[in-house]
């Protein structure tokens, strides 16, 4: 529970600081756009599609790329199963590169005081070209506002979520979030957040701001 409060304090100072620390870092301003579309094979199973697309240098370049599948099984109330596959083309110094990315995900979701909160485990198994193949653990845990604003239903949240690299055993990144949800129709729903990923590069740490935008089709 104290994770949960440290996101509060921690957003207020990724704000604040979000200026001087990138005139300290060699960052990026992008843009991320995620389109899905997911619907229910029964009570409690569920399929899911997404592509998501990147845009670096100032949001003027499309450097990455990713489809990912997947099917969700809800085990309880509170927990679900999820195994999905994600293919991915990112470009680095020019050269298009490909990665196949296999990946389990625990879900638990819960309530506190009546705010939503989600803690979202995922391990993956990444398969580069020319690459030693490699684990990695991502955790992600997230924090929605109870209250729905207009008809839209709009709901603020704050999410954090920590990469380690099993290779090279350490803490390598790590996201920050600040968004709210929307419901744009009954099948139509859209995810608008600002993140800072800090990202570990050669003993150093690069900060990211970027700007995402999400659509989400629900059958």
């Amino acid at each position: 529970m104290k994770r949960i409060i440290f996101l509060g304090f921690f957003l207020f100072y990724a704000f604040a600081a979000v200026n001087k620390v990138a005139a300290f870092q060699s960052g990026d301003q992008q843009l991320w756009n995620t389109e899905s579309i997911e619907g229910g094979l029964s009570s409690l199973w569920k399929v899911k599609l997404e592509e998501e697309f990147r845009f670096g240098n100032n949001a003027s370049d499309l450097y990455y790329t990713h489809t990912d599948m997947g099917v969700t099984y809800k085990l309880t109330t509170h927990l679900s199963l999820g195994v999905n596959f994600r293919e991915i083309f990112e470009k680095k110094n020019g050269v298009l590169i490909e990665e196949n990315r296999p990946h389990v995900n625990a879900i638990v979701k819960w309530k506190w005081l009546d705010f939503k909160l989600s803690d979202r485990s995922r391990l993956e198994y990444r398969i580069l070209k020319n690459k030693a193949n490699s684990w990695r653990y991502r955790n992600k845990l997230g924090l929605v506002y109870p209250a729905k604003w207009s008809a839209m239903e709009i709901q603020p949240y704050l999410a954090d979520e920590i990469f380690i690299d099993f290779a090279a055993a350490e803490y390598n990144r790590n996201r920050l979030y600040a968004g709210f949800k929307a419901r744009l129709s009954d099948k139509l729903g859209t995810d608008i957040f600002y993140l800072w990923q800090s990202s570990k590069k050669n003993d150093s740490w690069v900060n990211f701001n970027i700007v995402g935008l999400k659509l989400k089709v629900v059958f």
